[in-house]
């Protein structure tokens, strides 16, 4: 048998088949594309459900002075403070290790709740302040108020 003879021979799959297996085809890469756009939005999305805001700063005057800062959480997962910094410039800041929270758990809950960070400090007035609430998981919240 020649080679011409051998290549006429030779059948091609049904259509059927051809396109039954281009179905198959499109499906698997449908999978692979949502597994790994929802593993990736899944990872983007943890990191995000934290997002603190500060809701205001009362200077408190006396002996000792104090700074109370109240924090909110309007992310869509409890946060639990970490450390609180306090520096004249970005640069400098120095950790307070005297701060006390209106909850014993140090935990600010999603979705608008608030928790109230209160330390002595020896600040002066109109001098400019820069804090920085830290988180255990999630972003830090940077704040720069002038002292009245």
């Amino acid at each position: 048998m020649s080679t011409k003879n051998m290549l006429k021979s030779k059948k091609a799959i049904s259509p059927i088949l051809a396109t039954l297996l281009l179905i198959v085809i499109a499906v698997a890469a449908i999978v692979v594309t949502y597994a790994w756009v929802m593993t990736y939005m899944t990872s983007t999305t943890g990191q995000a459900g934290i997002l603190l805001r500060k809701d205001a700063i009362n200077w408190q005057s006396g002996t000792p002075k104090k700074i109370v800062i109240y924090v909110r959480n309007t992310g869509v997962a409890d946060a639990t403070i970490d450390a609180v910094y306090i520096g004249t410039s970005s640069t400098n800041l120095t950790l307070q290790s005297s701060v006390t929270y209106n909850s014993t758990s140090k935990v600010v809950s999603k979705n608008g709740g608030t928790i109230t960070i209160t330390f002595d400090y020896p600040w002066s007035p109109q001098t400019m302040y820069h804090f920085r609430i830290v988180p255990t998981v999630g972003e830090a919240l940077p704040i720069q108020e002038q002292a009245p």
